[in-house]
């Protein structure tokens, strides 16, 4: 299924698989076009998916020249379903405790903790958050349609 963003988030199956999960490649665009990607850990918040990260990362360096992302989140086994959003991406400095909750909330399953003090860590790490914003996705939810109720 192939749709604009807005359509393809108001859709339930897509927004539960979302939340469902908790890892994706977030692929960025080096100043010469080239696609570069790495592994990030990501929530839903205030209607975007955010993404907590190191302000020297090159993600951050590459969004804040060039904010096309795509972010292509997956299931965690064989075989995958998988949604690929096209998107804009915001370097948020300030006010990111709240978005940075969010990501540990997603991941304190596997064993991850919100770093306390938060802000200190914040600061220690010039933390950033990507605030990743779709305009175009598509899915393939073969399981996640028939096992998720």
């Amino acid at each position: 299924m192939n749709q604009g963003a807005s359509a393809l988030l108001e859709r339930d199956q897509v927004r539960r698989f979302i939340q469902a999960h908790r890892w994706a490649t977030l692929t960025v665009l080096r100043r010469n076009g080239s696609p570069v990607s790495s592994i990030v850990a990501y929530a839903l918040y205030d209607g975007a998916i955010v993404v907590s990260t190191p302000g020297s990362t090159f993600k951050r360096l590459a969004i804040t020249a060039d904010p096309r992302v795509n972010l292509c989140i997956m299931s965690n086994e064989e075989p995958f379903d998988f949604v690929s959003l096209e998107a804009h991406a915001e370097v948020l400095e300030t006010e990111i405790a709240a978005p940075t909750i969010k990501v540990f909330e997603n991941i304190a399953s596997l064993g991850f903790e919100t770093p306390d003090p938060l802000d200190d860590w914040l600061a220690r790490d010039s933390r950033v958050i990507l605030r990743i914003t779709p305009n175009r996705g598509h899915a393939v939810l073969r399981r996640f349609e028939t096992n998720v109720g």
